[in-house]
């Protein structure tokens, strides 16, 4: 991996903490993988074997480059293209928010994994709240766009999510909420600015 890489891995403490969650030796699905670096790291540090599905021409031939399986696809869709239980982790990462069918896309990541990892910005944070209460969308280092030209939908807080859990048969194994790459554990839903929850489908 070269030092731009880890650098851009460094930027993401998310990627950390699903890389520790994961075991080693692993089958993984990374939806929206983008340029595949989460893959390469995967592979290189626990010895998972696996596949990304994203739409991007330019983020598909980049991971091509990376040495990952990838396919590309439309995650909207739906996952049809893979059978029941044929991944131990899938993999949803900074992406959450920016899908318009949520439950479909969560439901489907159950089916096709036995567990579940996503990542999203909290629009909980307290940052994000005084810039609503100033009267403007909120713009900071995990929500960076403006909102004329953002790709989010579907913005939600660390209580939305767990709420939604709650009432979708989905039981949360662990939760991390972290705030400039730190964990937060006091006030998490007012003070942490990115999510990251490992969970499966409720017995």
């Amino acid at each position: 991996m070269t030092g731009e890489e880890r650098l851009r891995l460094a930027k993401r403490p998310d990627l950390a903490a699903i890389a520790a969650w994961v075991r080693p030796g692993s089958a993984v699905l990374d939806l929206g993988c983008g340029d595949g670096l989460l893959l390469r790291h995967l592979a290189e540090t626990r010895g998972v074997r696996g596949y990304g599905v994203e739409i991007e021409d330019e983020k598909v031939i980049a991971s091509v480059a990376n040495g990952v399986n990838v396919i590309q696809g439309n995650l909207e869709g739906g996952l049809s293209g893979f059978d029941t239980a044929s991944f131990d982790y899938v993999i949803l990462s900074l992406t959450l928010q920016a899908v318009r069918h949520t439950a479909e896309i969560l439901g489907e990541m159950l089916r096709v994994g036995r567990e579940a990892i996503v990542t999203f910005p909290n629009f909980g944070y307290w940052r994000h709240r005084w810039q609503v209460l100033r009267g403007r969308m909120p713009v900071s280092e995990e929500l960076p766009y403006q909102w004329y030209d953002t790709p989010n939908v579907h913005l939600c807080t660390i209580r939305d999510f767990e709420a939604f859990c709650a009432t979708h048969a989905i039981r949360v194994l662990e939760r991390l909420v972290l705030d400039r790459g730190e964990p937060v554990r006091v006030l998490p839903n007012l003070r942490g600015s990115l999510a990251v929850f490992r969970f499966e489908r409720a017995a």
